[in-house]
């Protein structure tokens, strides 16, 4: 046992009249976490709160950082296996007893919350009897711990089943992981008042300790009835079995354990004691910690979010430069998105296309946002008509005139593209940034149409802009540091996550998207039921099935990209090979005439623009009706290894530079399943399925098992194998 003293995290402050304030203060790090020094900070805490019971008056909690706390140790908690559960679980509950102490004090206990409480910060708050918020944007409050494979450990389930019923619970709290900002969490009860400023924030929770002597929660209380009852209530136990069905909408039947254990936690914790209610919610998060797919969620969306996200990609001693005026040339969707995500982002913007009218309808495009933004309380309409004054459409190239950052949007070709820098490169900033908005062409040709391709870079937005959190930085091969540098800037302004990788065919994100897509397409080819590759694909927790998204792109796009890729390869001298799906979308496009979603036609049929199911065509022209069902298993690995694979190889040819891209572009970008963490945490964690195995060497027995089924692109890269070999990982560590 590990008797080292740990330095204290709470702070003990009493005033002349005992009111005790207790400041959350972690000395070794940045924010608050609920670590091994402040569970024995707690323990200590409370146990001098019970010896002083008749003596204290009163009890504030608050933060003496940014931020109020910010919950679990998550370097603890995906450090946990089956060995060390029994530890995990006991320091959980230990962390519950604590808390316990100060809800049964018999004086009253006001959390005084001065910035996030998230997660155990949250928890720590629904044990004071009372919780007074600071009005301000950094604020935000809730358990959002369900988005990393978790649920709320520190009493957040039992004690928010208390306080609004189980229904409420999870619709409020537990199953979105919903964070609200303090205006938000006031009208949905998480808080109970809002403080203006510091000094009011402090002196409400004074002025609560001296107008309640004496506090209790309302389910101490004699005789307290959860709102809505228990599973034992008519009117409750019909709701839950719509619970269960929305979960399973949600996750398309995906392995998400998570939902799966609040769900059984709230509903069974309603039914006993808070006491062997804390012992039902911490053995459901002790099953939680020890699985992989916790793991996968809390390295990528945690770890690898964090590294991204604070710069890991950015070029090192390049001074910041902030973009003042930014011309966006194209009006489409695309354009027209990224000239509002500037525009929210209080930079001024250019929208050009060919014609006013084009410019005005791209324009047009934010308004609806801000309408929006506006109906919906996120944003005033003083705030809403500020944006627009910042966007300005056009058709006049002079118009452009010291714009300090380019983004081009226009169609799919080099020649278009390059037209369009070279009507402005005389017009802008003579060093502007000047960036392609190219979802597949590659950078360095398109920078051959510049003056300065040291200043040339690829800015790869997803549809739709203004919610799609992901920016692909694409290097070109004269791309300078500086231009990568002050698009990184740029792509973090816009509240985006900036993934960095080197130029080629497709970059990261389109090519290892074209492997998924190409891959449910060949099953159907193969004679496969369409609608078991569809499901195949929801099972997986794609969030998009693979022939519904294909009709979304148009079939027309692959092949355009295909036989680019054909030309690209020939003229190269190497060797093309026919992927299987090429003559199904061949078929589809020639002999049926069926192009996607536009074309009111493809692998779907639509009625007035929506989808009215899968088209009876596929069934009759390539399904094979000898065929055994299929193995749905197989099915949705064949999607997952496809993806993993080829962003396997996207790092042994440098086109990806770090594991941390790779998986949280495939989340963010691309799809990839949020239990997974990520392409290459996929493999890192993979459990053996139908190949047996785990891990590298799991992955590489299935791989070849594949492989020897279904052809050559299920053959592991020489760096898997020298990884699995070795006995590694794939980390940036």
């Amino acid at each position: 046992m590990d008797t080292t003293a740990r330095p204290a995290t709470i702070r003990w402050e009493e005033s002349d009249d005992h009111v005790v304030t207790l400041v959350l203060d972690d000395p070794g790090q940045s924010v608050n976490t609920m670590n091994a020094a402040f569970i024995d900070s707690l323990d200590a805490v409370a146990a001098r709160l019970a010896q002083r019971r008749d003596t204290v008056r009163g009890v504030v909690v608050t933060s003496a950082k940014k931020s109020f706390f910010a919950g679990g140790d998550l370097r603890d908690l995906i450090a946990v296996t089956p060995g060390t559960a029994g530890a995990s679980f006991e320091a959980g509950m230990r962390v519950k007893r604590a808390l316990r102490v100060l809800e049964t004090l018999g004086r009253p206990v006001v959390a005084a919350i001065n910035g996030a409480a998230l997660g155990g910060g949250y928890e720590i708050a629904l044990a004071c009897h009372h919780r007074v918020v600071l009005d301000s944007p950094a604020v935000r409050v809730g358990s959002p711990e369900v988005t990393l494979g978790l649920l709320p450990g520190g009493g957040g389930v039992t004690r928010t089943v208390r306080m609004f019923g189980v229904a409420q619970a999870l619709r409020k709290v537990l199953l979105e992981g919903r964070q609200y900002g303090p205006a938000r969490a006031l009208e949905a009860g998480l808080v109970d008042e809002i403080a203006a400023d510091p000094d009011e924030l402090l002196a409400r929770a004074r002025a609560f300790v001296d107008a309640h002597p004496h506090s209790a929660q309302p389910w101490d209380a004699p005789g307290y009835r959860i709102p809505g009852g228990t599973p034992a209530d008519p009117e409750l136990a019909a709701q839950l079995p719509a619970f269960t069905a929305l979960l399973k909408k949600r996750t398309g039947g995906a392995p998400y354990p998570a939902p799966r254990n609040i769900l059984a936690a709230a509903v069974e914790s309603s039914q006993v004691d808070v006491d062997t209610a804390f012992l039902v919610e911490a053995r459901y998060l002790t099953e939680l910690v020890t699985g992989q797919i916790t793991k996968n969620m809390i390295q990528a969306y945690f770890f690898d979010l964090q590294a991204v996200d604070s710069g890991a990609g950015r070029p090192r001693g390049v001074e910041p430069r902030e973009a003042t005026r930014v011309a966006v040339l194209g009006a489409g969707m695309m354009g027209a998105g990224i000239a509002h995500s500037c525009a929210k982002a209080g930079i001024d913007v250019v929208l050009k296309d060919v014609t006013a009218q084009a410019a005005a309808r791209g324009r047009a495009h934010s308004e609806k946002l801000c309408d929006k933004a506006v109906a919906r309380g996120d944003a005033t309409r003083a705030e809403a008509d500020a944006l627009l004054t910042r966007i300005t459409a056009t058709a006049d190239v002079g118009d452009l005139a010291g714009c300090d950052v380019v983004i081009e949007a226009v169609f799919e070709d080099p020649g278009v593209k390059h037209q369009v820098f070279q009507e402005l490169q005389e017009v802008v900033a003579p060093d502007a940034l000047l960036c392609s908005n190219t979802s597949t062409l590659p950078i360095t040709a398109l920078a051959e149409g510049v003056r300065r391709p040291q200043d040339f870079i690829g800015l790869h937005f997803f549809s739709p802009v203004d919610r799609m959190p992901l920016v692909e930085i694409v290097k070109g091969g004269k791309t300078g540091e500086e231009a990568l540098a002050r698009a990184f800037d740029l792509v973090r302004r816009l509240g985006k996550t900036p993934i960095v990788v080197n130029d080629s065919r497709g970059f990261f994100t389109s090519r290892v998207i074209g492997r998924f897509i190409d891959e449910g397409v060949a099953m159907v080819g193969e004679g496969v039921e369409p609608a078991s590759v569809e499901q195949a694909a929801a099972q997986a927790g794609y969030p998009a099935k693979v022939l519904g998204l294909m009709d979304e792109l148009t079939l027309t796009l692959p092949r355009r990209i295909r036989e680019e890729n054909r030309r690209a390869a020939e003229a190269a001298g190497r060797d093309w090979q026919p992927h299987p799906a090429d003559a199904v979308v061949d078929r589809m496009i020639d002999e049926f005439g069926r192009t996607g979603r536009s074309a009111g036609a493809g692998f779907y049929d639509y009625v007035d623009g929506r989808r009215a199911g899968l088209w009876p065509g596929l069934r009759e022209h390539f399904t094979d009706p000898a065929q055994r069902p299929a193995d749905l298993t197989e099915l949705m690995e064949r999607m997952l290894f496809v993806e993993a694979l080829d962003s396997v190889r996207c790092l042994e040819e440098g086109v990806l530079v770090s594991v941390a891209d790779a998986n949280v572009g495939s989340l963010l970008g691309i799809g990839f399943p949020p239990w997974t963490g990520g392409v290459l945490q996929y493999i890192n964690g993979y459990e053996g399925g139908a190949g047996g195995g785990s891990g590298l060497p799991g992955f590489v027995a299935r791989a070849r098992e594949l492989a020897a089924r279904h052809g050559e692109r299920f053959a592991p890269p020489e760096l898997l194998l020298r990884k699995a070999e070795r006995g590694e990982t794939f980390t940036d560590s």
